[in-house]
């Protein structure tokens, strides 16, 4: 790891954590899937595009953690029973209505905030400003998905803060 100039301790606990999160994007890609195929009713266009964007964008961030791991000269789990293990994300019924599909999304989008947030300060903690850099993109884009998608459960009459 010298090329790198991390300590491998930290840069372990660093990848231990990558893996939870690689675990968990696995899982939301799925659910996404499972929803991009079962949503039904008065949304299943909008909703239909959307997970597919969502999912296509799990996809890119399953490889793009993996090759971050094997960058930090590591292996990435990569069995399905390891991710089931490992994810606090957890798999959802394919019944559900659009708005509980939503409402399943934002906490999901919740408990992988967590995760990305553990990653980047174990990551700062051990200096390594690449994975850093990657996690600080999922951070404000998992934000920024969430807002939208809790736009979309919101009433008409309903209102954000105000200071």
């Amino acid at each position: 790891m010298n090329y790198l100039g991390l300590d491998d301790k930290k840069t372990a606990k660093t990848v231990e954590e990558l893996n939870i999160l690689l675990a968990d994007y696995h899982l939301y890609y799925q659910k996404l899937r499972n929803f991009h195929w079962n949503v039904i009713g008065k949304n299943f266009f909008d909703l239909h595009e959307k997970f597919e964007e969502l999912y296509e964008d799990a996809k890119l961030k399953v490889d793009e953690i993996a090759e971050r791991i094997l960058t930090l000269r590591y292996q990435p789990v990569s069995n399905l029973s390891d991710y089931l293990k490992s994810s606090d994300v957890k798999e959802s019924k394919s019944d559900l209505s659009d708005s509980q599909m939503i409402k399943t999304l934002l906490e999901d989008h919740g408990t992988i905030l967590k995760q990305l947030r553990k990653v980047a300060d174990l990551a700062d903690k051990g200096g390594d400003e690449g994975t850093i850099d990657l996690i600080g993109g999922y951070i404000g884009e998992l934000e920024k998905t969430s807002w939208m998608l809790d736009a979309w459960k919101m009433k008409t009459n309903d209102t954000h803060k105000t200071l």
